[in-house]
């Protein structure tokens, strides 16, 4: 056992280090900055940080992930009406440094709510279901919820509605932009309840 947890801790430290290291980039932050306080603010909060569940935290996110969401919502590769008439107006210079803002903006995570739905979570994120071909979402997003910049986005400390809301939708078909249908193949074999219970121990990651 401790030498399974000191696995688990040196892992997660090895992922920290990784998903810290976003590529600098030649962006107009000043300008971005303006586009986060005049468009984006309202819903994600004037740093990143979205005062309500319904509206992901975008603190700390990898600024590839948040580039690509932007792109994606503007070609119509992501489906979301409120999102589509945002980035109407933004050019893809915009969008790169609107990624890079919010990937230097300070984290203010959500917190898990339900402990034991939390650890149903736990067993489902570090082990995922062998029975039925689920993977470990650690295996992707870092034990500690980190993920890898430009391929997996962080997912530690947003809330457990937005994540379960989003693998509902990936398990419905209604978001189709992942990569070779990682995230819509993953979600078909979850049940609601473990979408809500890996959801609420992501909210508690750190």
């Amino acid at each position: 056992m401790k030498r399974t947890r000191a696995g688990m801790a040196l892992a997660a430290a090895v992922w920290a280090v990784t998903a810290q290291a976003e590529p600098a980039k030649e962006v107009d932050l000043a300008q971005a900055q303006t586009i986060a306080g005049q468009v984006c603010a309202a819903c994600h909060g004037p740093d990143g940080n979205s005062p309500t569940p319904a509206n992901p935290i975008l603190a700390a996110q990898h600024a590839q992930y948040i580039t690509k969401q932007l792109a994606n919502f503007k070609s119509g590769a992501r489906q979301n009406p409120i999102m589509a008439g945002m980035v109407t107006t933004l050019t893809p210079e915009d969008m790169k440094a609107l990624g890079v803002y919010y990937a230097r903006q300070k984290l203010k995570p959500a917190q898990a709510k339900d402990e034991a739905l939390a650890r149903e979570g736990e067993r489902l994120y570090r082990g995922g279901v062998a029975s039925k071909g689920l993977p470990a979402c650690a295996a992707c997003h870092a034990p500690n919820g980190a993920g890898i910049p430009a391929r997996y986005p962080r997912l530690g400390g947003q809330y457990a509605e937005y994540t379960a809301a989003q693998l509902k939708a990936f398990r419905s078909g209604e978001r189709a932009n992942d990569p070779e249908r990682m995230m819509q193949t993953i979600a078909a074999k979850m049940t609601d309840r473990e979408i809500e219970a890996v959801s609420e121990y992501i909210a508690g990651l750190r």
